[in-house]
């Protein structure tokens, strides 16, 4: 077993690029990583990565060993698949992602649930509106809004989610209701956007009687946090573009309205991604069923 942990860690150190972020990701200490990795580089009579005070590199051998020490993985996490079939209590751990506002609304309150009927698995939930990598972070399935970047990805979806465009009385008292995005722009309104490195919302695309165009927008407020910008909008600060379920609750209460009806936000998917070579885990294929319906009855319930 030692041999296999010390296996695992050199995985994700490679592909983390990190001592600390390997440790990190496997639960341990740096001092307990560096001394895994230094037990099979003498195991292996080999040199696997190339230190420096600021950079880890695999050297050419830790390349190749790296395409070997995957295989093991999968060929083990297969054998426990395999066992875990025959019997009625599926077992194990499910990395999970998800953003912030799906996370805490559609995914979070089921999960309690989930464990009482399968009490052998647990869950290890990480919530962001940041991208993520899936392989990179170990992720065993992703609930994504919007396309994947990533097309080797296993797809599922799960419902087109309806987009609003709202903003607070007090700011569409203060400013005017734009009627349409051409407005939006034209009268200079006050945009709050979700952005962070990597992020590709730097335009938002509206349905115009002449088809999606995008409209570059701008603005005093930006976030990587999605509940964030609507706390901003609620509190008057700008116009904030939303998933339906996320504000209709405010929207109901009068707390924000809805503005730029003239050209709709364009809608957005959800899908539940998980990496191919995993597809197998009879694990993701319980919670997918458990959770998908589950999503689907709440978002009704949340006017979608």
């Amino acid at each position: 077993m030692a041999y296999l942990k010390n296996i695992q860690m050199f995985v994700r150190v490679f592909e983390l690029g990190s001592m600390s972020a390997a440790a990190r990701d496997q639960r341990c200490s740096p001092a307990v990583a560096s001394s895994r990795i230094a037990d099979l580089e003498r195991h292996l009579d080999v040199r696997l990565f190339n230190r420096s005070t600021r950079s880890l590199q695999p050297t050419e051998i830790g390349r190749t060993f790296y395409a070997g020490a995957c295989n093991i993985l999968e060929a083990v996490a297969r054998a426990e698949e395999a066992v875990s079939q025959d019997v009625d209590n599926p077992r194990g751990t499910l990395f999970i992602a998800a953003g912030l506002g799906i996370g805490r609304r559609l995914i979070a309150p089921a999960l309690p649930e989930f464990k009482a009927l399968y009490p052998g698995i647990d869950i290890r939930l990480r919530l962001s509106d940041r991208g993520v990598d899936m392989l990179a972070e170990g992720l065993d399935l992703l609930f994504l809004l919007g396309e994947p970047e990533e097309s080797s990805m296993k797809i599922r979806a799960i419902a087109d989610i309806e987009r609003v465009l709202c903003a607070a009385p007090a700011y569409v008292a203060r400013r005017g209701t734009p009627a349409d995005g051409a407005a939006l722009i034209a009268e200079d309104h006050a945009c709050l956007a979700l952005r962070f490195p990597g992020s590709r919302e730097f335009q938002w695309a509206l349905q115009t009687p002449e088809g999606v165009r995008r409209f570059a927008i701008s603005g005093p407020f930006e976030s990587d946090d999605g509940d964030v910008l609507t706390q901003w909008a609620l509190d008057g600060h700008g116009i904030v573009l939303k998933p339906r379920f996320e504000v209709q609750p405010h929207l109901d209460s009068g707390a924000l309205v809805e503005v730029a009806t003239a050209t709709p936000p364009l809608p957005t998917r959800l899908s539940f991604l998980t990496p191919h070579r995993r597809m197998r885990d009879r694990k993701i294929g319980i919670f997918a069923d458990f959770m998908i319906p589950r999503i689907r009855m709440a978002l009704q319930e949340h006017g979608q």
